[in-house]
């Protein structure tokens, strides 16, 4: 199974608007960050985990030719803005898209005229199907546990694949669903700044204390903001087995 970085950056993306920080001006490509997405490939499958609003971009890079389903994290503009691009992913046939209810309203507001009576000719063939956090799913050849995890105040889905799991947007996970992260190898999960806290997102860390409590071999963070610092100087900062992911990063995930 592998797992390909699309990006790692947060709603406002690395370098932001109007900023000189070292870390909007670095030279180092890993201090560039799109917003959140990524790809994961097992078997015949292609699972595209969110989809913003660089998904265009980050695809055309990836140079990816297939994607079978689509899972949102949650609503927000950042991970779901980019469903309009899918179009040349349902040429010919409907792409499934996995997410709570409140994403499918949000989804069904945003892009109406995927869902009329009559559709304006070549629209996204998009269906979403609407999952919750108690009931494990299958696509194609992947299997899907989905977690709840709280984004401030409301619940937002995060995925579990064999032994990787994806988190982002997370401040909170509670005990019962950290349950079913036992035995995950590989973690993927956001890290939006070193230390100062936000109330929606986790820092480097509260990340780290979760880490701690369910001890994957290895750790990536991702939708991270530039006020987490440089790179290649924070990396360096970091307990053994957790890295800054960045755009690009392929990982390879033994699911055996």
């Amino acid at each position: 199974m592998k797992l390909t970085f699309l990006g790692t950056g947060t709603s406002t993306g690395v370098p932001e608007i109007g900023c000189k920080c070292e870390v909007c001006t670095s030279s180092d490509p890993r201090d560039s960050r799109l917003r959140s997405s990524a790809l994961l490939q097992k078997g015949n499958t292609t699972l595209l985990l969110d989809c913003g609003p660089d998904f265009r971009t980050q695809i055309l890079r990836a140079d990816a030719r297939k994607i079978d389903a689509l899972l949102l994290t949650h609503k927000h503009y950042d991970h779901i803005i980019g469903i309009d691009d899918l179009r040349p992913f349902t040429s010919g046939r409907e792409l499934p898209i996995y997410a709570d209810r409140e994403t499918e309203q949000q989804i069904r507001s945003f892009f109406p005229y995927c869902f009329g009576r009559v559709k304006y000719p070549g629209v996204a063939n998009i269906r979403v199907c609407t999952i919750d956090s108690k009931t494990p799913f299958t696509v194609g050849d992947v299997e899907v546990i989905p977690l709840r995890v709280f984004h401030g105040m409301f619940p937002i889905m995060a995925y579990r694949f064999g032994k990787l799991a994806y988190i982002t947007d997370m401040s909170y996970i509670e005990p019962s669903e950290l349950e079913k992260l036992k035995g995950v190898d590989t973690l993927v999960m956001n890290a939006l700044r070193f230390s100062k806290p936000h109330k929606t997102h986790q820092t480097v860390l509260e990340a780290l204390s979760v880490i701690d409590t369910i001890a994957p071999r290895r750790t990536y963070f991702t939708h991270m903001m530039h006020h987490i610092g440089l790179h290649a100087k924070i990396e360096k900062c970091l307990p053994d087995g957790v890295f800054l992911a960045y755009d690009g990063l392929e990982i390879e995930i033994d699911d055996k």
